[in-house]
């Protein structure tokens, strides 16, 4: 019996930018910059390691930090530098511009170059809105999905809006200390999500910059 992919990962749903998972606790997701520490003045440094130990104190809830690292994607520079080529009138130029595109290719298929995104999972769950008695409770609303036989219900609408807005505002707090770090900080929308979790579990065609189309219904 052929057992579908989407029966293996935790996630049952993305709506609205949020990932619902199975047990109907929900995640949020913030694209963070990076910046090169090392470069930096000594007092540089000293205020980001100041500001990054004032955010971490400031939490009170867990979230998870996450860095990605794939081979670099230059298939579009690549191609941008072709185009170059083609519509370039003068030889020497055109020589030229097809010797550093060439150049490029071989530096970094050579050295196997890898890029690195980072993020941010904030979570939120439901209990934290019924509170911990109702958590707790053996005919909670926990109890009824733990029981359930449909593995597909949905959390309630209202309840969705409820945890959906408590955490947006975790994901603005968050956002705000890491830019007092002097990181730039956006959160993913749900294409950018299916994109993400599709790109984890096909790396190759990702690494060459090949995404599926998202079909439009899978976009609200």
């Amino acid at each position: 019996m052929e057992t579908a992919t989407q029966e293996f990962l935790e996630i049952k749903d993305i709506r609205e930018g949020v990932l619902i998972l199975k047990n109907n606790n929900i995640r949020g997701v913030l694209m963070v910059s990076s910046t090169n520490f090392a470069l930096k003045s000594n007092e540089e440094q000293s205020v980001i390691v100041y500001a990054y130990q004032n955010f971490l104190n400031s939490l009170d809830f867990s979230c998870q930090i996450v860095i990605q690292s794939r081979n670099i994607n230059i298939t579009p520079y690549l191609d941008s530098i072709k185009n170059l080529v083609d519509k370039q009138p003068n030889d020497l130029l055109k020589a030229q511009t097809s010797s550093y595109g060439e150049f490029i290719k071989e530096l970094v298929h050579g050295d196997n170059i890898m890029t690195k995104n980072f993020y941010v999972v904030v979570p939120y769950t439901l209990t934290e809105i019924l509170g911990v008695k109702a958590a707790l409770s053996e005919t909670s609303f926990f109890k009824s999905f733990s029981k359930s036989k449909d593995k597909k219900q949905q959390m309630k609408d209202e309840d969705f809006e409820k945890c959906k807005n408590q955490l947006w505002q975790r994901m603005e707090f968050l956002a705000m200390g890491l830019k007092r770090c002097g990181l730039d900080v956006i959160p993913l929308t749900t294409p950018e999500l299916i994109e993400l979790f599709w790109s984890v579990h096909h790396p190759s065609e990702a690494e060459v910059g090949y995404y599926p189309e998202i079909l439009p219904e899978l976009l609200k």
